[in-house]
């Protein structure tokens, strides 16, 4: 008899760094320094404390959901349960859709990155696109827990060249190691610590906004947490920790070695051979150092897409058990394993591998709208966790008794979170609003509408409602022995 529970084998060492995996990748890595060549050493430090302060927010509702209703593909279930069975809908199959075209680009960025090499020049960039889906498919096929010893490794490298350079960092900037110290002279040049004012700390905010992305993938491994209750809030807690502290520590680091001014931070052309991490190392004296870099970039990007690989199939998999997929997206072999929707997502992704090498122009634009979506989940994860506490109050229910873990300073969180997420959403028009750019303003619209659309057509086809809090239904969810 087919098993109807996904083996719950996620550690809480692996749900904390599939997290870290989801979002520390090129965006850390490669668009760093042209962050700070744009707003300068401070301007660049306000906005990524500012998005952490949001981010934290919002991690702290998605695990009080979490531990609440731990269920895999969580964010479709969250928004059906407690906002509407159409919200839910839409949530789900435009974050399937999001995430398998971010997975496909990370598989293009990796073998892109390959071509740094010239000993794998021979293959083309094509065969290299199948061979890392290949090995990413196989990885989350056999179980749940070699997805998650791999992500688990993927990660530590990540991680591990951070602290390195974190360290040696520090140490160059007292001068401990690679001649004179640098100390904070980079912070007070010319126009530094704030160049070029609101408007370049505008537009850091939104590329910061978007590195953080891939942080609420750990909502959507709570299905497979092998005790929801004890590590998800752990997970989170650690997760928001590590991942500011990589991104403030880099971001100071970088700001501090590198003047602003310097031409090679803003990279253009994305190569590794200018990443202020490559650039900082090879100050210190590190030979190889833009090979290193490439081969922890390499790391980086597999990464994100294995995490890309797992949340797409498990959100198929939670629509299905919602009935808003075909039943047999629904299905576990003999493994205990969602592998037709893990099929049917590795068939989108060659679809989309197959048009990026058509026409590359298109997809970088449609991926660009499609960062719009994420900022489109994080609030509705939002405002469904507002709308439980509503209904618990509501319900005259006991918060304590009801909810394992409780997101601290609640409504105050959900008032960021959805504030941020609103001035994000502008912001990143701000300036094609003032110019009239009505092209990059239809883009900037288009996926919002997209998301409307959805909703309302579900709604129409399938007469759903918004859920009544006095009628929300309020039973935990009870894990299977």
């Amino acid at each position: 008899m087919e098993k109807k529970e996904m083996d719950r084998e996620l550690k809480t060492r692996h749900i904390s760094m599939i997290a870290i995996g989801g979002s520390i990748g090129t965006g850390l890595f490669m668009a760093s320094g042209a962050i700070v060549s744009q707003a300068g050493p401070g301007g660049a430090l306000v906005a990524y404390i500012l998005i952490g302060i949001m981010i934290y927010f919002l991690m702290t509702s998605l695990g009080e959901l979490a531990t609440f209703y731990p269920v895999s593909g969580s964010f479709s279930a969250y928004a059906g349960r407690f906002i509407d069975p159409a919200a839910g809908f839409t949530v789900g199959w435009l974050y399937w859709i999001i995430w398998s075209l971010v997975a496909s680009i990370d598989i293009i960025t990796a073998a892109k990155v390959l071509s740094y090499w010239q000993i794998f020049g021979g293959i083309s960039s094509f065969v290299w696109c199948l061979i890392f889906l290949v090995l990413l498919f196989l990885l989350n096929a056999f179980s749940v827990k070699s997805f998650g010893e791999a992500e688990y490794w993927f990660s530590f490298i990540k991680v591990a060249t951070i602290i390195i350079f974190l360290i040696a960092g520090l140490l160059m900037i007292f001068g401990i190691v690679g001649g004179d110290p640098v100390g904070l002279s980079n912070f007070s040049i010319k126009e530094a610590p704030f160049v070029n004012g609101i408007t370049g700390l505008l537009g850091v905010l939104v590329v910061a906004g978007f590195s953080f992305g891939g942080t609420e993938v750990v909502a959507v491994t709570a299905g497979e947490s092998d005790n929801p209750k004890e590590s998800m809030p752990k997970a989170i807690k650690q997760v928001f920790w590590r991942i500011l502290f990589f991104y403030i520590g880099s971001i100071f680091i970088i700001g501090a070695i590198l003047p602003y001014t310097d031409p090679r931070l803003l990279n253009d052309a994305s190569d590794v051979a200018m990443s202020p991490f490559t650039l900082v190392f090879e100050k210190l004296g590190v030979l190889f150092a833009a090979s290193i870099m490439n081969a922890v970039i390499l790391t980086a990007v597999l990464s994100a897409g294995n995490s890309g690989l797992y949340a797409t199939s498990r959100l198929l998999y939670s629509l299905s058990q919602e009935k808003q997929a075909p039943a047999f997206l629904g299905r576990l072999n003999k493994r205990n394993m969602p592998f037709n929707a893990l099929l049917l997502t590795t068939v989108l992704i060659i679809l989309s591998i197959i048009y990026a090498h058509i026409n590359m122009g298109g997809y970088a634009k449609l991926l660009n709208m499609l960062g719009t979506l994420v900022l489109i989940v994080w609030v509705i994860s939002s405002i469904s966790q507002l709308r439980l506490r509503r209904a618990i109050k509501k319900q005259n229910k006991n918060v304590n008794e009801l909810l394992t873990y409780k997101a601290p300073l609640f409504p105050l969180g959900n008032i960021i979170v959805i504030a941020a997420i609103i001035f994000l959403l502008i912001g990143q028009s701000y300036s094609d609003i003032v110019e009239l750019n009505w092209s990059k303003l239809t883009e900037s619209v288009l996926p919002i509408l997209l998301a409307a659309a959805a909703y309302i057509i579900y709604k129409l086809l399938h007469h759903t409602r918004i859920v009544k809090l006095d009628e929300m239904d309020l039973s935990k969810y009870h894990i299977k022995d």
